[in-house]
């Protein structure tokens, strides 16, 4: 589904008000034309008004998609073709623009599709390697890491992002060759040193982590890069000033102390609570 602006397409404060009818129960999606409307919606979804945004958008996605499962398969695999293909890189190469809110919000609807095909079965195998590689490529490429930006509400790219790829791991289809890739690009997104994570960012990392060790990932995976980080760390405090450096010491703490506790008295994860242990000891 190509967004195109035409008369048809409704502007925020028209959108706003019949989306919030439809949660009233005043009006049943069934009486509005889904093709507009959701065109509008995609349109306007990283407007900077949060109650647009977040409740009314992104909650009606919700309902449409994850609760009631009104919306065609046909129209899902459009709407995360639209969402792969350039809403997710819509300003990518910008460090801190209200473009942030569609990217990270695109993120969100994109785990939604996702948990609707690991309900009903309905994209193919290559759709969802191809989801595989370009939810990677944006996770890499993604400068704008902040979590709650003041008056506009939650950007959040990376707890988001972090949601869309629990989704992606539980899918049957992903060749689970793919961990160790996935859980690479996870690792590298803690390695921050611009922007200091203070909104549970890690702990919704480690959500997908935890997804791919149920499924198969083999724990030794996570403890080379935990035995690999203190070096790492060690690397970079030649490399940057004392502030960077220590945002970036501060968010590989958090994460190590997140896992800490997550693995802790859980008799599976005995080896990796111990390496967990050891790399904590070190930073």
């Amino acid at each position: 589904m190509r967004i195109l602006l035409n008369e048809n397409l409704l502007k925020e404060d028209e959108l706003k008000e019949i989306l919030k009818e439809l949660q009233s129960g005043a009006i049943t999606w069934q009486q509005k034309d889904h093709t507009d409307l959701i065109q509008s919606m995609m349109l306007h979804i990283g407007s900077l008004d949060s109650e647009l945004r977040d409740n009314l958008i992104y909650g009606s996605f919700y309902e449409l998609i994850h609760e009631k499962n009104l919306l065609e398969h046909s129209l899902l695999t459009e709407l995360l073709e639209e969402c792969l293909n350039n809403l997710l890189y819509k300003g990518i190469e910008e460090s801190e623009s209200d473009l942030v809110f569609t990217r990270t919000f695109t993120s969100l609807l994109i785990a939604l599709i996702l948990f609707r095909d690991n309900a009903d079965d309905f994209l193919s195998q290559q759709k969802i390697a191809d989801c595989k590689d370009k939810v990677l490529a944006y996770l890499a490429a993604e400068k704008d890491v902040r979590g709650y930006v003041p008056v506009k509400g939650w950007a959040h790219s990376v707890a988001h992002m972090a949601d869309a790829i629990d989704e992606l791991v539980k899918n049957p289809k992903l060749n689970k060759a793919s961990y160790c890739e996935i859980v690479s690009a996870l690792y590298n997104a803690i390695l921050q040193e611009n922007y200091a994570f203070i909104h549970e960012e890690d702990e919704r990392i480690l959500v997908p982590i935890f997804t791919m060790l149920e499924h198969g990932l083999e724990e030794q995976e996570l403890i080379k890069l935990l035995q690999e980080l203190p070096a790492t760390l060690k690397v970079k405090k030649g490399q940057l000033d004392v502030q960077h450096h220590r945002i970036l010491v501060f968010n590989c703490k958090t994460f190590v102390k997140s896992f800490y506790i997550k693995t802790n008295g859980k008799p599976k994860f005995a080896a990796l609570h111990k390496s967990i242990e050891a790399c904590l000891n070190e930073l």
